[in-house]
């Protein structure tokens, strides 16, 4: 990576995390299902809902992590669920957490928002159905090829392999992502620490493939150039993000 990637992967300098993190890519949306690409915020988070596949899809997935999560815990760690206001991954998040709430799965409920710092253009904000909303989880932006067809991703990949900084079709870059979901990441750490009585959580984070594979690399801490080469992560799955220990 570059001599700032420390300053770009905000993880980079860390050896652990107090919360253990899952990435939960969003079921299949309508955009996916038109094969077009869907990154606009002023569109996506209004339009490309999930289709009825992609609904089953995000009812099967929190079955199963339900059904995983009882058995991994002798003492139930409460989730914390962080999602972008996406429309695909919003209504991934609300049928996610309904699930859980009805396997009797505890939700972290954040405390009221402070009054106006909490306006701040990067503040989550809560949603009523047991999540936050975070713009730091949108999908990248695309640039001219939002609204195309979906095979054009292709073209912006074939950048990313070269240049995690690249902002080629006005695209935005893997760094910008890796920038952004890392801090969210620390703040997430930093919000849930002051919770009484002190806890770990269980983190998902809902969001978009792009993204996801992109902060998996920064938890793995190796050159999101290579985001492609991870395992792809389809709709509805979870994976878990673990940390690198460097030690």
């Amino acid at each position: 990576m570059t001599s700032t990637s420390s300053q770009v992967n905000k993880l980079k300098q860390l050896t652990s995390l107090k919360n253990t993190y899952f990435a939960l890519r969003h079921g299949q949306s309508l955009a996916n299902v038109q094969k077009i690409i869907s990154s606009d915020p002023s569109i996506s988070t209004v339009e490309h809902g999930l289709s009825e596949v992609g609904k089953e899809q995000v009812s099967a997935s929190a079955k199963l992590f339900s059904q995983n999560y009882y058995a991994r815990n002798q003492f139930p760690q409460p989730v914390a669920i962080y999602s972008s206001d996406f429309t695909r991954a919003r209504e991934t998040a609300t049928l996610f957490a309904s699930t859980l709430l009805h396997a009797s799965i505890p939700l972290y409920q954040p405390p009221p928002p402070q009054q106006q710092q909490q306006e701040e253009q990067q503040q989550p904000s809560n949603h009523p159905s047991g999540f936050q909303l975070d713009i730091r989880l949108r999908e990248r932006y695309f640039g001219d090829w939002n609204g195309k067809s979906d095979v054009h991703y292709q073209d912006v990949w074939d950048f990313d392999c070269q240049d995690a900084n690249h902002q080629e079709y006005n695209c935005e870059s893997v760094n910008s992502v890796v920038n952004r979901t890392t801090d969210l990441i620390l703040d997430i750490e930093q919000e849930l620490q002051k919770q009484h009585p002190p806890q770990t959580y269980q983190v998902i984070l809902v969001a978009h493939g792009d993204v996801l594979q992109i902060l998996q690399t920064a938890f793995l801490k190796v050159d999101g150039r290579v985001h492609r080469s991870l395992d792809h992560l389809e709709t509805a799955t979870v994976r878990e993000l673990v940390l690198k220990n460097d030690e």
